[in-house]
C-alpha cells in the first residue's frame, strides 16, 4: 500500500447573481447617504460656525 498526500481544493463560488447585486445596491446607496451627509455638514454647517 502506498501512502499519498491527497489536496481537497473546494472553492465556494456565489452563484446567485441578484444576492451580488442587491448587495452591490446597498452598499453604493451607503457611500451616498454618507457622502451627502459630508456634503451637508461642509455646505452648510461649517459656514455657520465661521
Amino acid at each position: 500500500m502506498e501512502d499519498r498526500d491527497v489536496r481537497v481544493d473546494k472553492r465556494e463560488t456565489k452563484e446567485d447573481r441578484g444576492l451580488v447585486a442587491s448587495t452591490f445596491i446597498k452598499y453604493t446607496a451607503y457611500l451616498i447617504i454618507f457622502f451627502g451627509i459630508i456634503w451637508f455638514i461642509i455646505s452648510y454647517l461649517l459656514p455657520m460656525l465661521q
